[in-house]
């Protein structure tokens, strides 16, 4: 490339370039332009904007007089609305009051004549009732003064040794009478045959079969003892407890003696006795104080209690049946021999019977079958008119 051609190249794009910086200018002067009208755009915009503002500002503000002035307005007409209302319910509130008031008093007249009414009808009633009751008392003041009599006539009665021993006998003399047949005791019976010493009761046991041995059975109540120790386990102290049922020990234990050495006689009567004491009260302390094994082991006395004693006749009657099954035993074995002796003979009488019958049965085989097809024959003959022949009738000759 020549250097005209380059100063060529060089010129245009020099005058390219002026070109484009003119064009540039045009155009950044038309930005400036569009930029101040813009600007001059948005100013007029916020001044409009403002005027708005203030314009709205204006209008709220007159809106707000106007709201304040509508709401203080209808507070007054609420006021005097309200005022209204309290007046005429304060009106409406006092013919309430004044007819409640009216039917309260009608309300009270009616209940107080009812209650007058029904007080009176009540308490009549109630004196009634009070005068039934005084009565019912009267009556069982009389019954308790009767019952106090009595209780001081059972006072007087267990006061006495003699009559409690004769309670505890009664009561003993019921159980024997309700267990064992009257034939199996005795009463206030002698110990020995011809002896002055006579038991209250006794039981009679088999004995080697010429005579019965006696189980004697005597009641004891130590009352005055047992008293003693139920008032000194009221009062609780100790040592009155103590010497109560120390008392009470003693007593028992001179009661076994009396009927070991009274009554206890071999071989006439067993080589034990009962002692029968008459309350299950009095049985627990005898049990407590430990003389159920004394007795037996140094007096060979059995303490009963009516319960126990009850048990004890039970088991005696339950061994006297056994006794007496094993005493007829023998004779119901006679008896069960001589009925297989007669069964022998009766069993021979009854196969010569049988042998009768058979032949009987036989005989009669024999009639019903030779004999009765002979005589049907016979009949047959006669009735076709046929004479029969002789030796058809041999046979009822022969037996003619």
């Amino acid at each position: 490339m020549t250097d005209e051609t380059r100063l060529i190249i060089l010129f245009a794009l020099a005058g390219l370039f002026l070109v484009v910086m003119v064009v540039m200018m045009f155009i950044m002067a038309g930005q400036a332009r569009n930029l101040n009208r813009l600007r001059k755009e948005v100013e007029a915009h916020e001044k409009e904007r403002n005027k708005d503002a203030q314009r709205m500002d204006a209008a709220n503000q007159a809106n707000f007089t106007a709201l304040a002035n509508m709401l203080s307005d209808g507070s007054l007409r609420t006021d005097q609305q309200m005022e209204n209302l309290r007046q005429s319910v304060d009106r409406h509130l006092e013919t309430m009051q004044a007819d409640n008031g009216e039917k309260l008093e009608k309300m009270r007249l009616t209940v107080e004549e009812k209650l007058q009414q029904s007080l009176d009808e009540r308490l009549a009633r109630s004196f009634a009732s009070v005068r039934q009751s005084l009565d019912d008392v009267y009556k069982g003041l009389g019954e308790m003064q009767g019952l106090a009599k009595d209780a001081s006539d059972l006072k007087k009665v267990l006061s006495n040794v003699k009559t409690r021993g004769i309670v505890g006998e009664i009561q003993l003399g019921a159980i024997l009478s309700q267990i064992l047949a009257p034939s199996q005791y005795l009463e206030n019976t002698p110990v020995v045959p011809g002896a002055g010493e006579r038991v209250e009761y006794a039981v009679r046991m088999p004995g080697d079969g010429s005579r019965d041995v006696l189980l004697p059975i005597d009641a004891k109540f130590p009352g005055d003892a047992y008293s003693y120790v139920m008032n000194a386990y009221e009062s609780g102290e100790k040592g009155r407890i103590e010497e109560a049922r120390k008392a009470l020990w003693q007593a028992l234990r001179k009661s076994a003696k009396d009927i070991h050495d009274k009554y206890i006689v071999p071989p006439y009567t067993t080589d034990f006795a009962v002692m029968f004491l008459p309350f299950e009260g009095l049985y627990a302390e005898a049990i407590n104080l430990g003389m159920l094994e004394l007795a037996q082991k140094d007096f060979h006395v059995m303490i009963a209690g009516p319960s126990t004693v009850s048990a004890l006749l039970n088991s005696l009657q339950m061994g006297f049946k056994n006794l007496a099954i094993q005493q007829n035993a023998d004779r119901v074995w006679t008896v069960l021999g001589s009925v297989k002796g007669e069964f022998d003979k009766f069993e021979g009488v009854l196969k010569q019977a049988q042998q009768r019958i058979n032949q009987a049965n036989a005989e009669l085989d024999k009639l019903i079958g030779t004999r009765t097809r002979m005589i049907q024959r016979t009949l047959r003959d006669v009735q076709t008119l046929g004479g029969p022949e002789q030796g058809d009738l041999d046979y009822l000759e022969e037996d003619n």
